[in-house]
């Protein structure tokens, strides 16, 4: 039993530690989604005539691709934030029963 839980604690502790790449990599593509919306949008914006309103209604139109591919990215880093959350609250339930486990063998 024992040596199940330490097992399941290094496993956890390994897939955390992969979280951080993991989060660095998402937040890493976030940034370059939200260049590339920022520039198609500004681009678009410049590009077309019209008023301010127009301008920016068809500068977001042409942008639209992009704008989902930031969402996209946005959700990607959510749920890895989720997930190391998830990891970290296994650890301590972990830590608690190898505490509980510890005060039934002092008994």
């Amino acid at each position: 039993m024992l040596s199940e839980i330490q097992r399941q604690i290094s496993d956890l502790i390994a897939e955390n530690q992969k979280g951080s790449t993991a989060l660095y990599e998402c937040e890493r593509a976030l940034a370059e989604a939200e260049y590339e919306l920022d520039t198609t949008e500004s681009k678009a914006f410049i590009k077309h005539e019209g008023t301010v309103a127009d301008r920016t209604a068809l500068s977001r139109l042409s942008a639209a691709p992009m704008r989902l591919e930031r969402d996209l990215r946005k959700a990607e880093l959510n749920r890895v934030r989720v997930k190391i959350k998830s990891i970290e609250t296994a650890l301590m339930a972990m830590g608690t029963q190898v505490k509980l486990m510890q005060s039934e063998m002092k008994l």
